[in-house]
């Protein structure tokens, strides 16, 4: 990598999971059309059929008449090729098939459970991580032995327990994991600002004060300038309590798994005075699970959705039949840019401009209630060679309490997988909220989902 007149040429950057037609497609449009940046970006998938194709998007987008950064792309045969000389390295993997991620999000449903997202917390969460921990571990091992000093920005969920495992294995990993979701808690802000007062406002002129962990995030302070803008979320939360509040895409809650009304969001306000900031969908799963989540009809009531695995399998056709078009020049690429902020901060990793985002990191006092290298969501300053956790202060007791048991569970989880300790992962299911039957009926529901999952937990794993 090499510095000039504010451009970073000869760059480095390690795609894991480089097949994706969704992360991997957002971080090409935006690299694509960010002229301050250039170089190499290294493909690898165990599909590598799949990172061949994506080669051919990436040289495409860096082919149409916008693109400002010039980027070549490359498909690696095995993590030494992707990761050596890397001077970053991006994580974005689904590991197991829609069959393991089948039973992780319906397999509980025949006990009532039901959970919108399945890949955090939950059951769905728990045997997500089961089979994905022990993957990074290897990665962890990698980044160690072939580029120690790159940048990894993780995007794989568990996100917490992603992030806590890279430390476990390799302390002195330059690790952070991002997330999107509190992006959407900036936009409705945003947006609530233009239908109240007229002014228009982007979400990045929304400055917050960020606690918590991923998926199960809260704003504490919330300003527009020097406008507070937390009286306008509450009066706003009163008001559209019932019909809730939703604008665009948002507004087919019935009909789109990722879409809402925000009502979870206001509920959680009314009982707690703080906003919660991520999807409704998320947070409902950290939640006892007869609050948001009893039954279909409970979620329609709280006008947002779940998202079916059924679903998921549809949208994975559908952008694969894209990129077919795409391919074989049945369809304009149109880059835009993804809203994401990986590239941005990689720019500041590298000295041009600083960034302040909300990403995940060890816990080092940053919050200062939660224990010391638990990984947790707030907000941090990006300077060259430099990721500064900021310190957002204490979470609010009445919160603390439902937030503590969750950092309890990842923490146990991610010995749980590293170990390959059954019991301990059965203690995190039977701990969990949404884990609201008999210990029978748990015990029960477990061993399905580790059956169900078996071809992809390590082969130390023994089971009684």
């Amino acid at each position: 990598m090499r510095i000039e007149n504010g451009r970073a040429n000869d760059v480095r950057i390690a795609y894991i999971g480089g097949g994706s037609c969704g992360w991997a497609w957002s971080l090409m449009a935006d690299l694509a059309l960010d002229g301050h940046m250039s170089g190499t970006v290294c493909l690898y998938d165990i599909d590598v059929g799949s990172a061949k194709k994506n080669s051919v998007i990436g040289k495409k987008f860096g082919s149409l008449p916008e693109a400002e950064g010039q980027w070549d792309y490359r498909v690696a045969e095995n993590l030494e090729e992707a990761l050596t000389g890397a001077d970053f390295a991006v994580i974005s993997i689904l590991p197991g098939t829609f069959e393991e991620m089948r039973s992780d999000v319906h397999s509980p449903e025949k006990y009532g459970i039901y959970q919108s997202v399945g890949d955090t917390v939950g059951p769905g969460g728990l045997l997500r991580a089961l089979r994905t921990l022990p993957i990074f571990a290897e990665l962890a091992l990698a980044v160690k032995e072939f580029c120690p000093n790159a940048w990894v920005i993780n995007y794989t969920n568990p996100m917490t327990a992603c992030l806590r495992a890279l430390y476990t294995v390799f302390p002195e990993i330059k690790a952070f994991g991002c997330c999107h979701e509190v992006f959407g808690a900036q936009k409705l802000l945003a947006q609530m600002l233009e239908d109240v007062h007229g002014v228009k406002a982007e979400r990045r002129d929304i400055n917050i004060n960020v606690l918590g962990i991923n998926h199960f995030t809260w704003i504490d302070e919330a300003r527009y300038g020097g406008a507070d803008l937390i009286p306008l979320y509450r009066d706003m939360a009163e008001a559209r309590y019932d019909e809730g509040y939703a604008k665009g895409k948002d507004t087919n809650w019935m009909n789109d798994s990722f879409a809402s009304a925000n009502r979870v969001k206001f509920d959680l306000f009314r009982r707690y005075g703080y906003i919660a900031a991520a999807g409704d969908r998320h947070l409902a799963e950290f939640c006892p699970g007869k609050w948001y989540l009893g039954d279909p009809d409970t979620v329609r009531g709280w006008r947002f959705g779940l998202t079916t695995v059924d679903w998921r399998v549809e949208d994975f056709k559908r952008r694969q039949k894209r990129r077919e078009r795409i391919l074989n020049g049945e369809e304009e690429l149109k880059p835009a840019a993804s809203g994401e902020e990986g590239h941005l901060l990689m720019k500041a990793l590298m000295g041009l401009g600083d960034t302040v985002s909300n990403v995940n990191l060890p816990n080092t006092g940053q919050i200062s209630n939660l224990p010391v290298g638990a990984v947790v969501e707030t907000n941090a300053l990006f300077r060259a060679g430099v990721v500064r956790p900021i310190v957002s202060g204490a979470v609010p007791g009445n919160i603390l309490s439902m937030l503590q048991p969750h950092v309890s569970n990842q923490e146990t989880t991610v010995r749980a997988a590293l170990e390959c300790d059954e019991k301990l992962a059965f203690s995190v299911f039977a701990n969990d909220p949404l884990v609201d039957i008999g210990l029978q009926d748990a015990r029960e529901l477990f061993e399905a989902m580790i059956r169900n999952t078996a071809a992809y937990l390590p082969a130390a794993w023994t089971r009684e």
